[in-house]
């Protein structure tokens, strides 16, 4: 009995060192977190035109403009600069667009935006921003909503081939007309 009892007692001290010596410390979740807005939507469609991947922050009380200045250039989101991926070569706003994997960077105005498609990789923010790593810059139409989007978004709409790309956030949406 003696035998057993003493079994189980170091048994148990086992397991409570060996938790301790395996467990993990998991972040918690990002205030800007991660999100994924791809064309064709549907994710029953296996061939996407692009896909872009971006941190979603929030506007907590504060304005777009404070976050996003105009005419500074923007990260086009949060965190890491926003990838864009073309799956085929298009046509962006109205220059062409070699198939391949760009950052999304833009520069906000009143009336419209300067959406700049960037060679740069691995890119936090837009702190090295180098306009000689610019591929194309097009210009954004700024349209206003009635509903404010607490976190910055990216959609797609359109139809077969011919679609847009729009950033929201607050009232604004700025919008780039995609061909594939």
């Amino acid at each position: 009995m003696k035998k057993s009892i003493l079994s189980i007692i170091v048994f148990a001290i086992a397991m409570v060192f060996s938790t301790n010596a395996v467990a993990q410390k998991f972040s918690s979740l990002d205030k800007s977190p991660l999100d994924i807005a791809a064309y064709p939507s549907s994710y029953r469609v296996s061939e996407k035109v692009i896909k872009v991947i971006y941190s979603r922050p929030q506007l907590k009380g504060r304005t777009v403009s404070s976050l996003a200045k105009n005419g500074k250039v923007w990260r086009t989101g949060a965190n890491e600069a926003t990838e864009v991926v073309f799956y085929k070569d298009v046509t962006f706003g109205d220059k062409p667009v070699k198939a391949g994997t760009y950052t999304l960077f833009t520069i906000p105005g009143e009336q419209e935006w300067t959406v700049i498609l960037s060679t740069a990789k691995n890119v936090w923010g837009s702190y090295m921003y180098n306009e000689k790593e610019d591929v194309v810059r097009v210009t954004g139409k700024v349209s206003k909503t009635k509903e404010t989007l607490e976190a910055f978004s990216i959609v797609f709409d359109g139809e077969e081939d011919a679609f847009n790309m729009h950033l929201g956030w607050g009232t604004t949406v700025v919008s780039v007309p995609v061909k594939g």
